[in-house]
């Protein structure tokens, strides 16, 4: 099995208890606000690991590319964040979760056109039944 498979299985977990826990406790709460207090964790958990790890020594040699991507993808996460609570706050997981997981055959047509990278008949396919499976899991 591949070094990465275990942590990308966790991931999809992690992001399963994210709808179920986030959609618990939204209730009463300001869609926005709850963005809000989910990033400090975030943060204050991510930081935490990287000084635990040591992994802050790289700071310095990070290059201005880098940090302009790192930031882009931070404002890209922040607002894939507020857009996913607002749409937990107004309808039910079933059908946002479905919407969501939309982003795996989006990112494999963004690594074509923009990364270059290629894409199988199978991986092709394989895009296709997530946007079908999408479009029966909410237009059920």
């Amino acid at each position: 099995m591949a070094s990465w498979i275990p942590y990308a299985l966790l991931a999809a977990l992690f992001a399963a208890l994210t709808a179920i826990f986030a959609k618990i406790g939204i209730k009463g709460v300001d869609s926005d606000l709850a963005t809000a207090i989910r990033t400090v964790v975030i943060l204050l958990l991510a930081w935490g690991i990287a000084i635990a790890r040591g992994a802050t020594a790289g700071l310095p040699a990070l290059s201005q590319r880098t940090w302009v991507f790192l930031v882009l993808s931070g404002l890209a996460t922040g607002a894939s964040w507020l857009c996913y609570f607002r749409a937990l706050k107004l309808g039910p997981v079933s059908k946002v979760a479905p919407v969501d997981k939309l982003s795996v055959a989006l990112s494999l047509l963004l690594a074509v056109v923009f990364l270059g990278e290629t894409i199988s008949v199978r991986g092709a396919l394989g895009a296709g039944l997530i946007l079908a499976g999408t479009l029966v899991l909410v237009w059920s």
